[in-house]
C-alpha cells in the first residue's frame, strides 16, 4: 500500500488504522474503546486497555526471540569507553534497579527525577519507573542550578537519580554538585532519597542518611524480578518540562498507551526500521526526541539503540 492510501486510511479510519498497530503490542486487558474525542482537544486512547511501557520495549523481546540480540549500544566520546546490552541484559539491570526503587518506597505515581549524563544507566532509571507505574521527569543535563530547582519544586519527586558528572566538551559537569544546591534552592521537601552512580569523575560527598551509592545499593539487593505494573492506556508515563524559553517552563505530560503505539507505529511507517537496522538518535533523553527514539521507539520495535555521549564532532571534527 502506497503512502497516499495509508494517509488517506490513517484519516478516514483512525480507529481501525491505528488498532491494528496496537494489537502487536502486548496488552494486559484490551481495549474499550480505540479513541474517546469526546473532550476536544483532550483525546484519548485505547480507553480501559490496561498495558505497561516497559514489558514491551524490554520484556516482550528478552522473553522471547531477541533474547541475545542487541539492544542498547553506549559508545563514550568523552571517555573513551563503550557497552552492549542484549535485550535479556538489559531486562536484568531494569529488574533490579526497579526492585531498588520499590525497596526505597517508589510507588505508582510517585515522580522520579533523573539528571543524568547519556550513560546506560540513565536508560535503566526511565524504564524501571514506567515498569514499577512511577513517572519520570528527565532534566538536561547541561541545566542549570536554578532549572533544577524549578523543576523539582512542581514535580515534587520522592527520589533524584544522579551521577558525580557528566562530560561534556572533554570537561566534567558535576551533576551531584548541582543537585545538592538545587535541593538547597528549592522550596519542597518531597525529595527523600538521592540515589547516585559515582563514575569516578569527581570526588563526591554523599549526604547521610538522603544519598545513597548505585552500586552499593544494587550489591545488597541482588537479582530480583519486578512484576511490571499493569498500567491504564490513560495514565501518565512521564513528564518533560518545555524549555522556558517564552516563560516558566511547562510540565507536558504524555499518557502511556496512545504515546507507545504512535512510537511503534513511526518505526516502520517513518523510518522503515525492521530486523537488522540499528537506530541512532542524535538527541539527549533530556529532550522528548531523545525519550522517544534514543529509548522508547527502538526499544518497542526489537531494534538496537545507540547512546552517544559526547558531541557528534568529538573526538575529531
Amino acid at each position: 500500500m502506497g503512502y497516499e492510501a495509508v494517509y488517506r486510511r490513517s484519516i478516514e479510519d483512525p480507529e481501525g488504522y491505528w488498532a491494528e498497530f496496537a494489537a502487536e503490542l502486548h496488552w494486559f486487558k484490551p481495549w474499550d474503546r480505540v479513541l474517546d474525542n469526546s473532550n476536544p482537544p483532550f483525546t484519548r486512547w485505547f480507553v480501559g486497555g490496561e498495558t505497561n511501557l516497559c514489558y514491551n520495549a524490554v520484556d516482550r523481546h528478552a522473553l522471547g526471540g531477541r533474547r541475545g540480540q542487541a539492544a542498547l549500544i553506549w559508545e563514550s566520546a568523552e571517555t573513551g569507553q563503550s557497552r552492549t546490552l542484549t535485550y535479556f541484559e538489559l531486562y536484568r539491570e531494569v529488574n533490579r534497579l526497579a526492585g531498588l526503587f520499590h525497596n526505597l518506597g517508589v510507588r505508582k505515581g510517585d515522580r522520579v527525577i533523573i539528571y543524568m549524563p547519556m550513560v546506560p544507566e540513565a536508560i535503566f532509571a526511565m524504564l524501571a519507573c514506567v515498569r514499577i507505574g512511577a513517572i519520570h521527569s528527565v532534566v538536561f543535563g547541561g541545566f542549570s542550578v536554578t532549572s533544577l530547582a524549578s523543576r523539582i519544586d512542581d514535580a515534587e519527586p520522592v527520589l533524584i537519580v544522579t551521577a558525580d558528572a557528566g562530560m561534556r566538551k572533554g570537561q566534567p559537569v558535576p551533576l551531584k554538585e548541582i543537585v545538592d544546591k538545587a535541593l538547597e534552592e528549592a522550596n519542597t521537601d518531597s525529595v527523600r532519597d538521592v540515589l547516585v552512580l559515582n563514575r569516578g569523575i569527581v570526588p563526591v560527598e554523599l549526604k547521610k542518611g538522603r544519598d545513597l551509592d548505585w552500586y552499593e545499593q544494587l550489591a545488597k539487593r541482588g537479582e530480583r524480578y519486578i512484576e511490571p505494573a499493569r498500567m491504564l492506556s490513560t495514565d501518565p508515563s512521564y513528564i518533560l518540562y518545555t524549555s522556558g524559553t517564552t516563560g516558566k517552563p511547562k510540565g507536558v505530560v504524555r499518557d502511556t498507551g496512545g504515546y507507545m503505539v504512535a512510537l511503534y507505529a513511526s518505526m516502520s511507517t517513518i523510518y522503515n526500521c525492521g530486523d537488522g537496522d540499528v537506530f541512532w538518535s542524535t538527541s539527549d533523553i533530556g529532550w522528548v526526541v531523545g525519550h522517544s527514539y534514543i529509548v522508547y521507539a527502538p526499544l518497542l520495535k526489537g531494534v538496537p539503540t545507540v547512546v552517544y555521549e559526547g558531541r557528534p564532532d568529538r573526538p575529531d571534527p
